[in-house]
């Protein structure tokens, strides 16, 4: 079998090559396929082919689409299945096909056999593909945290602050005291139901585990009392804060991995009456920063955005609550204008997400490294393109206002309201009306609506509270398509919710010269806004009611986050 194998691999390998894999197989002891792979002779799946040809076992590219037998899953530990690479793939004729990337090493084999009970066949596939399918098969069978809650004894509260690595792995729960177990299963249960926040909040009798999904805060698990300190305890191990520390503010950061996935944890303790309260926010860096096309821009909405974003000079801002989407806006903004031919730099307090190509600088204000000092040294860094994360104070809008008027183009956030109050916002702070007016091209403002579920999206008829809401902000049944409206019955995709995911609604005011006018005049946020519905301004209601007659989302949730905005 071997010259036949030897045979084959010569077709593909040159002869000297070949011979030099072979000496190094007998002088090394590693198997001749890992020398061929390690000195890049040929692509592993290539030899795994010829490999599977030869030994007369399967062959598969990928594992798309394939189920981890619940057998595999239930009595193989993910310890095992990750360090041999191998995955059930198939149980055919009372014997487990599994994957396998390694056609020599027979050992782990024989121990599956035994652990499964069953008879195992090879079936050869590339190591990446099997890595993914092992985490996606984990992922699903990981212990939920009420399960997690159960194994905890009273006795079993030590090991809290054992070494806690750079990349906490969340599946990796075997042998790990119950505290732990329960604390990656919060954080992992958290990831699964796409949760932003998980906050610990202590009451008198409990410490409530609540997650914020889209927006929204819901209840979930309650641990018990007694072990509340140790929860918290390690926690702040993760982040590593000051244990001993229970009565000031702490703040901590943790990346955590689900398989390949890592996630940012940034920690924050704060002391309560009934012990320390936790918020942990979650930030998945395999997420990829959105395209402009992507965010909920209405197609009127993205000709005004890219004409906007890509003029020489003068600043846009992005305006809303905490919360509403803005550093998504300004990243997607980023990778549009992000051309090899300008020079784009950014001064952010966090840098959420890298962007290939930009220059990012990080806030430390400790270090004396503020907006206005990151601001002022990144005009000497010749940039074309500049963002700034917020504009919190005079100095730091002024030395803006002289980069966009000395031929910078400038975005930044500011928390206002609306597109008009952002005007106000900046003669509050104490710019004069004729440099607000000069310098500024557009402004943006934003909400996050929840989308709903299209696994259980259905259409109905407007309800009596529906039509009271239209008559409110002045829709009629003849402008929805059919005459119906679009919700979520609720199902497990959604968590019997009606909604995955959000999207924004925007109201893009581009700054004409009635505008600036009335910027100069020093006039109302109120006779702005009037002014720019005149020159056909839609409004953050109105592109949500566009999105509610598109069946994207619900009157209900437009109401919610447009109440306090005036139209």
């Amino acid at each position: 079998m071997k010259e036949s194998l030897l045979e084959q691999l010569g077709k593909r390998i040159p002869r000297e090559k070949l011979e030099d894999c072979l000496r190094l197989e007998g002088e090394s002891g590693q198997t001749l396929d890992r020398i061929i792979l390690r000195k890049g002779f040929l692509e592993e799946e290539d030899l795994l082919a010829i490999y599977a040809e030869e030994l007369g076992c399967g062959f598969r590219k990928q594992l798309e689409g394939v189920k981890v037998p619940d057998e595999f899953s239930q009595r193989v530990p993910i310890e095992f299945a990750r360090n041999y690479n191998l995955v059930g793939i198939a149980v055919k004729d009372g014997a487990m096909e599994v994957a396998t990337s390694a056609p020599f090493e027979l050992h782990p084999m024989d121990d599956l056999g035994t652990m499964l009970g069953m008879e195992v066949r090879p079936v050869f596939v590339p190591r990446s593909a099997i890595t993914l399918l092992v985490n996606k098969a984990y992922r699903h069978k990981a212990d939920m945290v009420d399960e997690a809650i159960e194994t905890i004894e009273g006795d079993t509260l030590e090991d809290l602050s054992s070494f806690v690595s750079d990349s906490e792995d969340l599946l990796d729960v075997a042998n790990k005291a119950p505290i732990i177990k329960l604390v990656n299963m919060v954080l992992f249960q958290a990831l699964k139901m796409r949760a932003s926040d998980v906050h610990l909040q202590p009451y008198e009798d409990r410490l409530q585990i609540r997650y914020r999904i889209d927006g929204l805060l819901y209840d979930m698990e309650t641990v018990p009392k007694k072990v509340q300190d140790a929860v918290v305890s390690r926690v702040k191990v993760m982040g590593k804060m000051d244990i001993a520390e229970r009565r000031i503010p702490q703040d901590g950061r943790a990346t955590i991995k689900i398989g390949d996935a890592e996630v940012d944890v940034r920690i924050s303790s704060v002391p309560t009456n009934h012990g320390e309260r936790i918020v942990m926010r979650l930030l998945d860096k395999t997420t990829n920063v959105y395209k402009l096309d992507e965010i909920g821009l209405s197609p009127e909405h993205l000709v005004v955005m890219r004409k906007v974003i890509h003029m020489s000079h003068g600043i846009i801002f992005i305006t809303g609550p905490t919360g509403s989407g803005k550093t998504t806006t300004l990243y997607a903004i980023l990778g549009e204008v992000n051309a090899a031919e300008k020079n784009v730099i950014t001064i952010e307090d966090p840098i959420e997400y890298h962007l290939a190509g930009v220059s990012q600088i990080q806030v430390a204000n400790k270090k004396g490294l503020t907006f206005a000092a990151g601001l002022r040294s990144l005009l000497r860094q010749d940039p074309d393109v500049m963002m700034v994360g917020e504009v919190r104070d005079e100095e730091t809008a002024r030395i803006a206002i002289q980069a966009a008027l000395t031929g910078h183009l400038v975005f930044s956030t500011l928390h206002t309201n609306d597109s008009a109050g952002a005007l106000s916002r900046m003669l509050d702070i104490g710019v004069e009306p004729y440099l607000v007016a000069s310098s500024l091209i557009a402004v943006v403002a934003q909400r996050l609506v929840r989308v709903i579920c299209k696994e259980c999206r259905i259409a109905h008829d407007p309800t009596p509270e529906d039509l009271q809401i239209m008559k409110d902000v002045k829709l009629t049944v003849g402008e929805l398509p059919g005459g119906k409206l679009h919700k979520g019955r609720g199902c497990d995709n959604c968590f019997n919710t009606g909604y995955v995911g959000r999207t924004a609604i925007y109201e893009v005011m581009t700054i004409g010269d009635k505008v600036r006018e009335l910027a100069v005049q020093r006039a109302s946020a109120s006779v702005i806004k009037r002014a720019a519905q005149e020159d056909g301004l839609i409004t953050l209601r109105g592109d949500g009611l566009r999105k509610v007659r598109d069946g994207h989302t619900t009157l209900q949730e437009v109401l919610r986050v447009t109440q306090m905005d005036f139209e």
